[in-house]
């Protein structure tokens, strides 16, 4: 019995002992770890970065970088591993195969793929440098497209503010907006030198640039900026509209007619629009007879728009050739249509203002030639 228990306490020595050597065996074999760098395309520390290491059993152990670039993976076994890492601009993952781990000797894996990158392939590296020195006047050109934006905003509002302004605050407001455009023009232009070579966005600064000179009444300077963005951008319908418009405001009826039929020429369902803007300008700018021919041409392509048949009947009255002096007397014959323009607006919109307006010059006709019947169709009223 004492022997048996001698014998038992000498084994459960041994035992602890040999799993004292185990423990320690064990301990040796897992206190291996792997550190490094990560450097990215720029040359600049890969922050916040996915990182992964696969052992040669298949375990699979993940990290990230911090903030500086640099990883760490501890409690390790010695052994094969591979590290691999996914840069946004690569496709596939870049892999460190056979990486041996030692313990703490394992040396350092600092990649840095700006250097890999201009060993390897020169001409990719300089691509790269290329594409990123774009990006980065791509960002300046949408910050500064973005503060032209606010401020040709604010343009607006005051111009907005100056129909409604007393007299005496006029001026003032004339003022701000002609501050507001030169900022915003400036602002346009500084972001138009940041955007990269041929960039497919100049033509919406070049018609923001004209948008805000026409704000301010700088009709040269507007139609300038406009024929710029149709360079840019021939296929745009807006653009041959807005230079129509400034044309036929200063008087350059045909290049404004020419602008006009471009914008119908593209924009097909919206052709009536474009033939009765080209009328309103020449109406605002007391062109009359000369808008008789758009507004004849919107009424024709869209018979339901009450404006175009009020604006075409006001300026056939308006028309000079219409008047003959008698003796004493002013005869009045009015063009063929006119009555039948005023009639359509009113029927378009009877109690609206295009409708209302359309009364009005039914009634001033009427006084003007002596009686005119009312309704459509009916002859004249002798006098």
């Amino acid at each position: 019995m004492v022997k048996w228990t001698k014998t038992y306490a000498l084994v459960a020595i041994l035992a602890l002992g040999m799993l004292g050597c185990f423990a320690t065996r064990t301990a040796a074999q897992q206190d291996g770890k792997v550190t490094g760098t990560l450097i990215d395309f720029d040359g600049n520390p890969m922050a916040n970065m996915p990182v992964k290491i696969k052992s040669e059993q298949g375990s699979v152990l993940e990290s990230k970088t911090g903030p500086d670039g640099k990883f760490a993976f501890t409690g390790l076994r010695n052994g094969k591993y591979t590290f691999s890492v996914q840069p946004p601009q690569m496709q596939t993952p870049f892999e460190v195969p056979n990486l041996d781990v030692k313990g703490a000797d394992t040396a350092p894996l600092n990649i840095n793929f700006k250097e890999i990158l201009e060993k390897q392939n020169p001409e990719a590296a300089a691509k790269f440098k290329k594409q990123q020195e774009e990006q980065k006047k791509f960002a300046g050109m949408k910050e500064q497209f973005a503060k032209g934006v606010a401020l040709l905003d604010q343009e607006r509002a005051a111009k907005a503010e100056l129909s409604k302004a007393k007299p005496e605050e006029k001026d003032g407001i004339k003022a701000k907006v002609a501050d507001l455009s030169t900022q915003a023009v400036a602002t346009f232009q500084d972001g138009l030198k940041a955007a990269p070579e041929k960039d497919p966005n100049i033509h919406l600064f070049w018609a923001r640039i004209g948008e805000a000179y026409d704000l301010a009444a700088r009709n040269d300077e507007a139609i300038n900026a406009y024929q710029q963005a149709i360079a840019a951008k021939p296929d745009n319908p807006s653009y041959y509209n807005n230079l129509g418009n400034i044309l036929g405001r200063t008087g350059k009826i045909d290049e404004a007619r020419a602008a006009y039929a471009k914008c119908a020429e593209l924009d097909p369902p919206n052709a009536a629009m474009a033939w009765r803007n080209f009328g309103i300008s020449l109406y605002q700018a007391q062109r009359m007879v000369e808008a008789i021919e758009p507004l004849k041409k919107a009424t024709e392509l869209d018979p339901k728009s009450a404006q175009a048949w009020y604006l075409l009947g006001a300026c056939m009255v308006a028309d000079p050739s219409i008047y003959k002096t008698v003796g004493d007397k002013i005869e009045v014959n009015p063009r063929p249509g006119t009555i039948e323009a005023y009639q359509k607006a009113i029927e378009l919109d009877p109690n609206g203002q295009w409708g209302v307006q359309a009364k009005q010059g039914l009634e001033q006709l009427q006084q003007l030639t002596g009686g005119i019947e009312m309704k459509v169709g009916n002859k004249k009223k002798k006098p």
